[in-house]
């Protein structure tokens, strides 16, 4: 049985005036500014314009701008395909507004800042109230998309420093109990979210030293991938699009080759999306042109400059 095109406020509504109402709820703006906030920070830590957000969720701009203004009464349905394509459940926009005031006030704060001042601050908490770094920078975590040499590079370097070699993604699929692939159809992107937060909660509860590859889409999931940068030293392992495509095709995938030219722009365009959001690793490490005896031995000199530095 489908739900009615209802409204939020008419669902959760105060009194007309009232700040609150005798149950302590909030006021109607509050509570819809509150959930529209929500929608335009996870936008905005995905990398996606308001465009792009309308065309994956198939919703107008101008809603998107009521929905995030808080000028407009949402429609569950149509919030619920905007929390689909954020990788997100309704209830994680709705329960946004009942963030204490101080963590609300971080989020606007990190928000305003500019992207250059993103790193630093990150570097700031993560220094003042994360785990001990002399820990962290023993958990090496590589990210970027695929195609850029992850996978061998991180076999090497975890058997250069006889560490454990964790690939994340093979991890979820032991835990789903089936391939990705299959998980995607099955359980879509939440789904998958969802066991990847999982995976990684138990790998950096279990290994107080690895190297750990994780999928390029972390980065797009805000609490996972602050939850990867507070305990992992992060390196971004980047390359030209030219050479992520050619090293897919090379990996036995030939999907690309269908629309060669197509699947080339949407590359570039994940690439410039997420740069600033991989530009949060602690280092990143560019394998355009070079051979793996290169990539891994500037990937050691990165390591031992970062080692030298937590004393």
């Amino acid at each position: 049985m489908s739900l009615p095109r209802r409204k939020l406020s008419a669902v959760l509504k105060a009194p007309s005036g009232d700040p609150a109402n005798s149950d302590g709820l909030e006021s109607d703006g509050a509570f819809l500014a509150a959930v529209g906030r929500a929608v335009r920070d996870r936008r905005m830590q995905q990398g996606k314009t308001r465009s792009d957000l309308s065309r994956t969720a198939d919703v107008s701009e101008r809603y998107l701008a009521q929905l995030e203004t808080g000028e407009g009464n949402a429609s569950i349905v149509l919030l619920r395909r905007v929390a689909a394509a954020l990788g997100a459940r309704v209830g994680d926009l709705l329960d946004s507004s009942g963030l204490a005031p101080e963590r609300q006030a971080i989020g606007r704060l990190l928000n305003n800042l500019p992207k250059q001042r993103l790193e630093q601050a990150l570097r700031s908490l993560t220094a003042e109230f994360g785990r001990d770094e002399g820990v962290r920078v023993k958990r090496i975590a590589l990210i970027g998309l695929r195609g850029a040499g992850k996978s061998t590079l991180g076999q090497a370097l975890a058997s250069h420093l006889h560490r454990p070699f964790i690939e994340l993604d093979s991890e979820i699929e032991r835990e789903a109990g089936m391939s990705l692939s299959e998980l995607f159809l099955l359980s879509g992107q939440a789904g998958y979210r969802r066991i990847e937060r999982r995976c990684l909660e138990r790998a950096i509860d279990s290994q107080r030293d690895m190297v750990l590859t994780v999928g390029g889409g972390v980065v797009s999931e805000a609490e996972t991938y602050r939850l990867l940068l507070a305990n992992c030293h992060t390196i971004w392992i980047k390359a030209a699009p030219e050479e992520h495509m050619a090293r897919v095709i090379a990996q036995g995938d030939l999907r690309p080759m269908a629309g060669h030219a197509e699947a080339m722009e949407d590359l570039k365009r994940i690439l410039s999306a997420r740069e600033a959001l991989y530009g949060q690793a602690d280092g990143r490490l560019d394998t355009a042109g070079h051979t793996v005896q290169q990539s891994l031995a500037a990937l050691k000199r990165l390591l031992k400059s970062a080692t030298a530095a937590s004393g």
